[in-house]
């Protein structure tokens, strides 16, 4: 098993560092630190004793890779690939450009995401997956075909219409639970229900006609046929035998959200105003504040990967194969 891991956090390593060049690339070369000035400044103050202050003040104003004003390794670490794109690799954000702490923030607002994206994952997982066994149950009757239309339906809707609709009617004509806000603790659950609400239904149908899909596939293979033949039960064979060979798609379309447990949830943050990483990153994309934006992007890719290296060691349990190959 730990040679296992090793050789997954051997292969995240190329993959992140040329996600970092990406980046930096794209921050830097394609969108220089003179846009960047210029963007801050407005039409009326470009000037380039402006812009050469602003780059002064945020530190923009050193070369990409080789400083040769400096002397010794100064000339390969005061410069632009270092200060800003070398140092997120030990987690060292920097400032935004409004001088507040990245690192800071992002520690404090991790908290609000994770309580929306957590329950949101696991009661939808079991919701999911719960929905679709119960049409692979009843396949081929009108419970089943009524099951995929209401799918097809839900999918077929703008995720936006649930949070509207949920604000307005949860919220303001029923006054069940608070239209928006945040609060940390115990109290602030009710603030919490209708995000999470939001959440599992929005997916519902997407989420539920692939896991029935898989199901179904799992239905048609030699193993059930053999269970069957044993006279197992249809409930049985369905709970404890497809279920349990369905487990590694499952896991895989899992780590697709792990990412958002942390980074949270665009939509839902903003229109719940949700102190969260997620609206953490809007506001930062609306205030063109690209410190936070790299800071964002090079988390996020950190999260992946560690959720395919999750995945890959849950294979590893959910099948012995995996870990012999």
């Amino acid at each position: 098993m730990t040679a296992y891991l090793l050789r997954r956090l051997l292969y995240a390593i190329p993959i992140l560092i040329g996600v970092n060049l990406i980046t930096f690339a794209l921050f830097f070369v394609v969108n220089t630190p003179d846009d960047m000035a210029r963007i801050h400044l407005g039409a009326k103050h470009v000037t380039p004793e402006a812009i050469a202050r602003w780059k002064a003040e945020h530190g923009y104003n050193k070369p990409l890779f080789y400083n040769d004003q400096a002397s010794g390794v100064a000339r390969f670490t005061d410069t632009l690939f270092v200060q800003k794109s070398l140092r997120l690799f030990v987690f060292d954000f920097g400032r935004a450009d409004d001088g507040r702490d990245i690192g800071r923030e992002i520690a404090s607002r991790m908290w609000p995401s994770l309580a929306i994206a957590l329950p949101t994952l696991l009661v939808g997982l079991a919701v999911y997956v719960s929905f679709a066994l119960l049409l692979v149950f009843f396949r081929a009757t009108y419970l089943d075909t009524a099951g995929v239309v209401l799918c097809v339906v839900l999918m077929s809707i703008s995720g936006l219409f649930y949070v509207i609709a949920s604000q307005y009617l949860l919220g303001k004509l029923w006054n069940w639970v608070p239209i928006s806000g945040y609060q940390p603790g115990w109290d602030g659950l009710k603030f919490l229900v209708l995000p999470v609400l939001v959440g599992v239904i929005s997916a519902l149908g997407e989420s539920s006609r692939f896991y029935r899909a898989l199901f179904l596939e799992e239905m048609h293979k030699d193993y059930v046929r053999t269970a069957r033949a044993k006279g197992l039960s249809e409930a049985a064979v369905l709970f404890r035998h497809v279920l349990g060979n369905a487990l590694i798609p499952i896991l895989t379309g899992v780590v697709v959200v792990i990412p958002r447990l942390i980074l949270g949830s665009l939509i839902l943050e903003s229109f719940f105003g949700i102190p969260g990483l997620g609206s953490y990153t809007i506001d930062a994309l609306q205030a063109q504040d690209f410190a936070i934006v790299r800071a964002m992007v090079f988390l996020g890719s950190v999260l992946y990967i560690l959720g395919l290296i999750l995945t890959d060691l849950s294979y590893t349990l959910v099948d012995p194969r995996v870990r012999l190959e």
